[in-house]
């Protein structure tokens, strides 16, 4: 089932939905990317971030494997071959202070970065930012996503 995923709001409401979003999103990533998911917990953005980057090891020939929450560690790091998947929770950060020895700010082409709950951080300090800004519907029955900054 094609999912559009520009300039739309796309309904995430089955897992199986969430699984081929990411699997289509996938294929505009290409490194260098910080992706910023927003969203009340719950919603999906760590399940919209384990089929992304299982999606990333599928197309390598790579075993998937378990993509967990780095929220007590801050930070899981994947490789995918020659890509580096960094994927940030800093749910528990309280203050911007906190964010300056994450690494959040190393430039690399080869490096997809991946950051939940990032309302801490300022933009400017990157060059390029996908938004995927996830919401309940319905009265918490249905989850959708919308995303902003792609191009």
């Amino acid at each position: 089932m094609p999912i559009a995923i520009k300039n739309s709001i796309i309904d995430i409401s089955s897992e199986e939905t969430t699984k081929e979003l990411a699997k289509n999103f996938s294929n505009y990533l290409t490194g260098d990317e910080v992706i910023f998911l927003y969203g009340e917990m719950g919603v999906g953005k760590t399940t919209f971030v384990k089929y992304l980057i299982n999606q990333f090891q599928i197309k390598k020939k790579l075993q998937t494997t378990e993509i967990t929450s780095p929220t007590f560690n801050l930070l899981n790091e994947y490789e995918v071959n020659n890509l580096v998947i960094k994927h940030y929770d800093l749910f528990r950060l309280k203050d911007e202070s906190e964010i300056k020895n994450l690494d959040l700010f190393d430039k690399n082409e080869n490096t997809i970065t991946l950051i939940e709950w990032p309302e801490l951080i300022n933009k400017a300090n990157f060059k390029k930012t996908i938004d995927l800004i996830f919401n309940y519907e319905n009265e918490l029955n249905n989850r959708s996503v919308k995303i902003d900054g792609l191009d």
